[in-house]
C-alpha cells in the first residue's frame, strides 16, 4: 500500500512554559470521540455493580435484550476508546517534548493528583491516575527513541507483554469464579450501599479499588497502557495522527484495519455468550484475543474520522469542541453520573440495555457545555487549571534534555 504524504514532515516548534501550542484539529475531533466512546462503556460502571462491567451473568444469566447489549458493546466499544485514549495521551506527550522535561514532569505529576481526588472520592473507575503514572514513565522513551519507527517497535512489543500476561493470568486463574466475577447477594447489597450512602465508607472502598487498579496496572494493565502511549508518540512523530497522509490512505487503512479487528473480535464475543460467560473462559481466556482485536479497531475507528474528516464538518466540530475540553468533559461525566446513580439512588435500578437511554443526554451535556464554554474561553476550565499549576511547578528550560 503507497503511502502518500500530504506534506513533509517538520520539526515542533519550541515552545516555552505556558505558551500555546497550536491545536491539531484531527486530533481534538479524536480525542472527542475517545472521550464520548468511553461514556458507552462507563456507565456500565456507573450504574450496575462493578461486577457486571466484563460479566453479564453477574446475578444470573441476562435477559436477551442486555446480552444482546453486551455482544454489541464488547464487538464494538469495550477496549477500544480506552486504547484510543491512551494512544492520543501518547500523541500528546510527543507533542509536549519540546517544552522540556521540568514541564511534562510537573504536568504528569498533576495528573496524578487529579487522578487520585477523582478516584478516591468520586469514581472508582478513574483512569487519569494511571495515566499520569505511565506517562511519567514513557515521556523518557519518547524523547530518548531515535525514529518513529523504533518507538512502534517498542510500542508493539509492551502491548505484546501485557497482552501475553494476561494469558498467563488466565492459564494460572482456578476454576471457581473470583468475588470480582460472580459477587454474592450480600456483596452486591453492601456495594449498592457504600455508593449510594457515601462519605468515609466510600472513600475506603474507593481506595481499595484504587490500590487494586494499581496492582493491576504494575502485573499487566501498565504494559499495554505504555505500548499505546508509544504507539501514539510514533504515529504523531510520524505525521500519522497529525493528518499528514492523504484521505485515500486513511480510508484503506481504515477498512483492512476494521475488517481484521471484527474477525478476531466477533467470534470471541459469540463465544462467551454460547458459554454463559463461564468463568474458566471468559473471566481471562477469552479477554486475550479481545484485547489483541482492540488494537486494530481502536486504529481503525481514528483512520475512519481521519479519511471522511472533511465531509463530516457538522459532526467533527462537535467532536473537536469535546475534545478539546477532554479533561473537563471526562470529569463532567462523572459528576452527571454519579449525581444520578448515586444521590438520586438509582443505583442498579436500570438494566444493561436501560442504560444506553442516557447516552445521548450525557453526550448532549458534554457538547453543549464545550459549545457555550468555547465561545467566550480559548480552553476548558480543567485544562486551565492544569497549565495554571503546571506552569506554576516547572521551571523554565530550553531544551527537552
Amino acid at each position: 500500500m503507497t503511502l502518500q504524504r500530504l506534506h513533509p514532515e517538520s520539526p515542533a516548534p519550541v515552545l516555552k512554559a505556558g505558551q500555546p501550542r497550536p491545536r491539531i484539529d484531527t486530533l481534538d475531533c479524536a480525542r472527542g470521540l475517545a472521550v464520548l466512546g468511553i461514556l458507552l462503556l462507563n456507565l456500565v460502571g456507573f450504574g450496575l455493580p462493578k461486577a457486571a462491567y466484563l460479566n453479564p451473568a453477574y446475578a444470573g444469566q441476562p435477559a436477551f435484550a442486555d446480552a444482546l447489549t453486551w455482544l454489541l458493546l464488547n464487538i464494538f466499544v469495550q477496549g477500544k476508546f480506552l486504547a484510543m485514549f491512551a494512544l492520543l495521551f501518547g500523541a500528546g506527550l510527543q507533542l509536549l517534548m519540546p517544552r522540556g522535561k521540568s514541564w511534562i514532569r510537573a504536568r504528569l505529576t498533576w495528573l496524578v493528583l487529579f487522578g487520585l481526588i477523582h478516584g478516591i472520592f468520586f469514581w472508582e473507575g478513574d483512569i487519569l491516575l494511571a495515566y499520569g503514572m505511565i506517562g511519567l514513565i514513557c515521556w523518557r522513551l519518547i524523547r530518548d527513541a531515535a525514529s518513529a519507527a523504533a518507538l512502534l517497535r517498542t510500542g508493539l512489543l509492551l502491548y505484546a507483554i501485557g497482552t501475553g500476561l494476561l494469558l498467563l493470568l488466565a492459564l494460572s486463574a482456578g476454576p471457581e469464579p473470583t468475588a470480582f466475577w460472580q459477587p454474592g447477594p450480600a456483596a452486591i447489597q453492601y456495594e449498592h450501599l457504600w455508593k449510594v450512602r457515601g462519605g468515609w465508607e466510600a472513600w475506603r472502598n474507593r481506595t481499595d479499588l484504587v490500590g487494586g487498579n494499581l496492582m493491576a496496572m504494575a502485573v499487566q494493565y501498565g504494559w499495554q497502557l505504555a505500548g499505546l502511549m508509544l504507539l501514539g508518540a510514533a504515529l504523531m512523530r510520524s505525521g500519522w495522527l497529525s493528518g499528514a497522509f492523504s484521505l485515500r490512505h486513511y480510508r484503506k487503512v481504515a477498512l483492512w484495519l476494521i475488517v481484521a479487528g471484527l474477525l478476531i473480535q466477533t467470534p470471541t464475543a459469540l463465544a462467551q455468550w454460547r458459554l454463559e460467560w463461564d468463568y474458566r473462559w471468559a473471566g481471562y481466556l477469552l479477554q486475550v484475543p479481545g484485547e489483541l482485536a482492540a488494537l486494530p479497531l481502536m486504529l481503525g475507528y481514528v483512520a475512519l474520522l481521519y479519511g471522511f474528516w472533511p465531509r463530516l464538518s457538522r459532526i467533527t466540530g462537535f467532536l473537536r469542541a469535546v475534545g478539546r475540553m477532554a479533561l473537563s468533559n471526562y470529569l463532567l461525566q462523572t459528576l452527571i453520573c454519579t449525581t444520578l446513580f448515586y444521590h438520586f439512588d438509582l443505583f442498579a435500578q436500570w438494566n444493561r440495555s436501560g442504560l444506553l437511554l442516557l447516552v445521548l443526554p450525557v453526550w448532549a451535556a458534554n457538547i453543549l457545555f464545550s459549545m457555550l464554554w468555547l465561545r467566550y474561553f480559548r480552553q476548558g476550565p480543567l485544562e486551565w487549571l492544569w497549565r495554571r499549576l503546571t506552569t506554576l511547578a516547572a521551571t523554565p528550560q530550553k531544551e527537552v534534555r
